[in-house]
């Protein structure tokens, strides 16, 4: 497997047109457009091309208009600063609802795309019309994880690609059935990907080649599909919430 990413995408502004810029980049590589590439792009180029900057003096008010749901929240006593766990209107669960100030113009903020699984496919069927061949798209952000410092980069937009490598009913090397192993291959490359694209180089694209197996029709389910909520998310709250919730309970059955 080979990942790569290419030079020649400039600073992004509103109403620009990605799917040619991003074009017009592969092409210019060295490495060219085949079937079975997968295009990894940084979500913060696509909020700038869609026009998702929010004038915006107060990056909290943002963040509030972005959550459907507090999960956790904490004040640094020596900063004073609160970082607020929530659930955006996605159903991503992250510090901040993806609300972005870095690398935007003083008094704005940078909002995650409208629908990231659109954006893929527009893009996706754009840089399949434009080369004739079939390729898959993702949209990567950078997010933490639960119980493990730092952050790396997952897919919050999916178009043509497997986002499951569904392993569930194969036999393992032991020759026992695996019977819930399912890998989120898009989150994996979107992490691998960034290992090439940096954080501060220029460069917001990758190219994934050697996964072909993973691409296939544009209406494949989308990185919609990944972030577990509702019935199925089983850490629905921080502790102090939840024995906040706890407490308060039990004073009212008393």
């Amino acid at each position: 497997m080979r990942i790569w990413a290419p030079d020649g995408i400039d600073e992004i502004t509103s109403g620009a047109d990605l799917s040619a810029l991003i074009g017009d980049a592969l092409a210019a590589g060295d490495g060219g457009v085949l079937d079975g590439d997968i295009v990894v792009v940084t979500s913060k180029i696509m909020s700038k091309a869609e026009g998702r900057i929010l004038h915006a003096d107060d990056r909290e008010d943002a963040i509030t208009r972005e959550t459907v749901r507090l999960v956790a929240s904490r004040t640094n006593a020596a900063t004073g600063r609160t970082t607020r766990i929530v659930e955006n209107r996605l159903g991503i669960v992250s510090a901040a609802a993806g609300v972005d100030a870095s690398n935007t113009p003083e008094g704005t903020v940078l909002l995650l795309p409208e629908d990231p699984d659109a954006s893929a496919r527009r893009l996706a069927g754009d840089l399949r019309a434009r080369f004739g061949v079939d390729v898959g798209v993702l949209v990567s952000d950078t997010l933490g994880r639960a119980w493990r410092d730092g952050q790396v980069d997952q897919a919050i937009g999916a178009a043509g690609v497997h986002v499951f490598e569904d392993l569930r009913g194969s036999i393992d090397s032991a020759g026992r059935e695996l019977s819930v192993t399912l890998p989120c291959v898009a989150d994996e490359l979107c992490s691998a990907a960034e290992l090439v694209k940096g954080k501060a180089t220029g460069r917001p694209v990758a190219v994934v080649r050697g996964r072909g197996d993973l691409v296939g029709a544009l209406d494949l389910p989308g990185a919609r599909t990944i972030p577990r909520t509702g019935p199925t998310d089983m850490f629905r709250k921080g502790y102090d919430e939840a024995f906040a919730d706890g407490y308060d309970a039990g004073r009212s059955a008393r």
